[in-house]
Formats: structure tokens, sequence, C-alpha cells
């Protein structure tokens, strides 16, 4: 492969490792993906590649198709909940986050939403919502008809339609609302933490059989404040609490020194935490881990 050709890949890497992450909900497994869309790319006949963006789109999205299809099966064998790997947005790996749209369509929320879609819908959703193709750019990345899009497309949108507001407060009164909850857990502040969990709050943990972790998730305020609590007491000693930008949103990063130990993102309900999305499975934060090691969090 000539120089050229690699750094016009290169160009294009951030955009599709965007698009597989949204698809696959793994960054590591993107990775992987984009990898094997380089390869492709480089014994590839350029010259019959004419629009090298919407080529690189169709290879990605049919490899994560292959991909969902039997990450679908281990995932029901998950121990505990399944919740996506975070990962850290401040950066730009994701693509620009300058709306509230862009940044519900990298949520946690949403990427545990469209776990209940099958792969092919799931790839209409993403390349519709997330980067605005056409029924007609779509169609020919899956080989379907236009019309099959459309009716995957709504099909989709009724699948993972919620009545909760995801996004009810602005960036900075988030990044507030989520420093305050950090505050209040660790000072054990019964009070701080009524006013700020929802009274039918729902926490998930995700430790993948690999760390203790609840295997069902915990319902209701009072559950969750005395789990709070009760860990932060237990096992906060050597551990450091910082709120960064996780998947465009605040999220509490746990840490010791530069090791991730756990990523919290929260949902947020009028203006209170709805649900709390906590991953602690070493895996899952092996590409976050290498992210936060090379930058500072946002105090």
């Amino acid at each position: 492969m000539t120089s050229g050709t690699a750094e016009e890949f290169t160009a294009h890497r951030p955009r599709m490792f965007g698009l597989a992450y949204r698809l696959l909900g793994s960054a590591e497994e993107a990775q992987d993906a984009v990898q094997d869309a380089y390869l492709r790319w480089s014994s590839a006949d350029r010259a019959a590649i004419e629009h090298p963006g919407a080529w690189l789109a169709r290879v990605v999205t049919n490899l994560c198709l292959n991909r969902l299809t039997s990450a679908r099966v281990q995932r029901e064998q998950y121990v505990g909940p399944w919740l996506p790997e975070p990962v850290f947005t401040q950066d730009g790996s994701l693509g620009p986050l300058e709306s509230a749209e862009q940044r519900d369509a990298v949520s946690t929320a949403l990427l545990v939403l469209l776990e209940r879609l099958t792969p092919t819908e799931r790839a209409v959703y993403v390349l519709r919502e997330a980067f605005g193709y056409s029924y007609r750019d779509i169609a020919g990345v899956l080989d379907l008809s236009e019309s099959n899009c459309r009716q995957l497309y709504r099909r989709a949108v009724q699948r993972v339609a919620t009545p909760e507001v995801r996004f009810t407060a602005g960036g900075k009164q988030q990044h507030e609302l989520v420093k305050s909850f950090v505050m209040a857990a660790r000072e054990g502040d019964l009070a701080g933490l009524e006013k700020l969990l929802a009274k039918d709050v729902t926490w998930w943990s995700d430790g993948g059989g690999k760390v203790t972790a609840a295997r069902r998730p915990l319902v209701g305020r009072e559950t969750v404040m005395r789990f709070l609590v009760g860990g932060v007491q237990r096992f906060a000693g050597g551990w450091d609490f910082a709120v960064a930008e996780v998947n465009g949103a605040p999220a509490l990063v746990v840490h010791a020194a530069k090791q991730l130990i756990a990523v919290a993102s929260f949902e947020l309900r009028d203006s209170v935490i709805a649900q709390v999305r906590v991953v602690m499975n070493p895996d899952k934060l092996a590409f976050a881990g290498q992210q936060f090691a090379a930058t500072v969090p946002m105090g």
C-alpha cells in the first residue's frame, strides 16, 4: 500500500471507529472492525472505489453486522447485566458532540436501548440518526430496498422509544449534579443523596463475572443509598474519584493512580438521577483505561 493510500484511510478512521462503536457498543471490537476494514482497503482495487468514505462505511457496517450476530449469543450468556464499553469523549474520539442530539446518539442510555434491535435495524437506525444517511444511501450500504430501509427505521424508532427524557439538564448543570452525587456518596450524606436520586432510581453493575458486582439491578432510592454508603465506606479507602466526559455526558470515574476501577454513567429525569450504569469489568475498561492514562479528567 502506498503512503498516500494509508493516509487516505487514516483520514476516514475516526468516522469509521465512531460508526463501528455505535453499532457494536464495544470500543475494543470497534477497533478490530476498523482494522479488518483497513486490510480490505489495502488489498482493494483503488481505481474501482469512486467514493472512499461510502465504500469504507459499507465495509465497516457489514463487518459489524457479522460481529453483532455472534455477539448476541455471547451477551445472552453474559454474567450479570451487560453494559456498553465507556469511551472518554472530550478528545473527540466519537466525533463532534456539539448538540444534545449528538450527545444523545452516543449516550450509554441509548446504546443500551439499541440492544433491543436486530443487527439490521440497528445499522439502519445508526446510519440514519447518527450519520444522516438518506434511505437511498442506507439501501446501498445494506443491499436492501429503500422501502425496506424505511420500514426497518420506523420499527427501530418504535423499539427504542422511551417516555423518559434523557437530557433534562444542560452540560454544566449535569456536571454539577454528578459532582454533588460524588461528594454526597463519599461523605455518606444520606440527605444529600436523597435529593439527588429519583424515588425509583435503578443501579446497574457490569462486572462480567470478573470482579464482584451485583448481578441484578438495585431498584429504589433507599436500596441504592444503602448500597452506595456501605460500598464507599468499605472499598474506597485507596480510590480516587473524578468527573469526566464519557459518552458525551459527565460521568463518575473511579481510579487508583492511573488505573481505572469503574466508570459510572448517569441518566437524568426531571433533574434527578433516574439510572446509574456502572462498568467494572476490567476487560471493558481497557480502551477507556488507555485514554484515561493519557489524559487528566476534568475535576
